[in-house]
């Protein structure tokens, strides 16, 4: 009597199991498709990716959907054979267990397939890839070079135009909202500009540790590594201001080391670019005195805590 009681309390726990692991699939089926979060940044209570702004984030997004179905539907139905054998195998339906130990049909099955959904999946795997690192012909190039922390662009097609951009900070080292309602953390001093509908070609390194050049409503995250120049690109078809952030552990002040791009029309950015071209004139980065002194402010900072 007491193996009995004990088993149907291990059943109902497996039941129990079995049933959260159902409701949280089933939530993530209806999450496929969730309205993307807009203004190239985070908000609160965000489901799902930013919204995209290029052909690659487009397919990205596509290809996670994809997957999600087919992973739900992977786990439905192992969770559902799973809840079949514990009802239809237990011990008070067989007294007498089977000594099958073989059964050439399901070995087969269960060989083939896995494989056909690996075949399946890798079509768009590959598609995007080659999407990814197929290079157009660049209208713009912009060098951007990873330091702790913060980051230095160069417009090598614009007489070497280069600047910093560091994360806006109050008198007390703390991070500020922008001027202009940027995001408190994500607020940058100066923002890489480029023009919309047009290819931008980055050429990513690094100074110091291995960074990471991140923009989810574009598609791009790429490391910066040190002595390495790596490739990346995109074509921004939606006006607007976008944010990421270093998504490379990279020393203390990762977190504070953000990355903001401006996509402007191609009368904007004319003007924005004969403006800077004059700003930014300097062989110094316009950035690196007020860089260099918060980053000795933050060192101050932190000593002092």
């Amino acid at each position: 009597m007491r193996n009995r009681l004990k088993g149907g309390q291990q059943n109902s726990a497996v039941f129990k199991g079995i049933g959260s692991i159902l409701a949280t699939a089933l939530f993530s089926v209806l999450l496929v498709g969730v309205t993307h979060a807009e203004g190239g940044q985070p908000v609160p209570w965000q489901i799902g990716f930013q919204e995209p702004v290029t052909a690659i984030a487009r397919q990205i997004d596509s290809f996670h959907d994809f997957l999600m179905i087919i992973i739900t539907v992977i786990s439905l139905f192992v969770m559902g054979l799973l809840a079949y054998i514990i009802w239809k195998f237990n011990e008070k339906a067989n007294p007498v267990p089977s000594k099958t130990t073989h059964n050439t049909s399901i070995e087969v099955i269960w060989t083939i397939i896995p494989i056909l959904i690996l075949l399946v999946i890798c079509i768009p795997s590959f598609r995007l890839l080659f999407a990814q690192y197929t290079f157009p012909k660049a209208d713009l190039v912009i060098k951007a070079t990873g330091n702790q922390w913060y980051w230095s662009y160069e417009y090598p097609d614009q007489g070497g135009m280069s600047f910093d951009q560091l994360m806006l900070r109050d008198d007390d080292d703390k991070p500020i909202d922008g001027p202009n309602g940027e995001p408190k953390v994500l607020a940058v001093d100066n923002f890489v500009v480029v023009p919309v509908n047009k290819n931008v070609e980055l050429l990513i390194t690094a100074s110091d540790v291995i960074h990471n050049w991140t923009i989810p409503a574009f598609g791009v995250k790429v490391d910066a590594v040190p002595g390495r120049v790596v490739r990346a690109w995109f074509n921004a078809d939606k006006i607007g201001t976008y944010y990421g952030q270093c998504s490379e552990l990279c020393g203390k002040d990762h977190a504070y080391m953000p990355i903001g791009v401006k996509v402007m029309s191609e009368a904007d950015y004319g003007a924005w670019l004969a403006k800077a071209k004059k700003e930014y004139a300097s062989s110094e980065p316009v950035g690196k005195k007020s860089g260099d002194a918060q980053l000795a402010a933050s060192a101050n900072a932190s000593t002092n805590r």
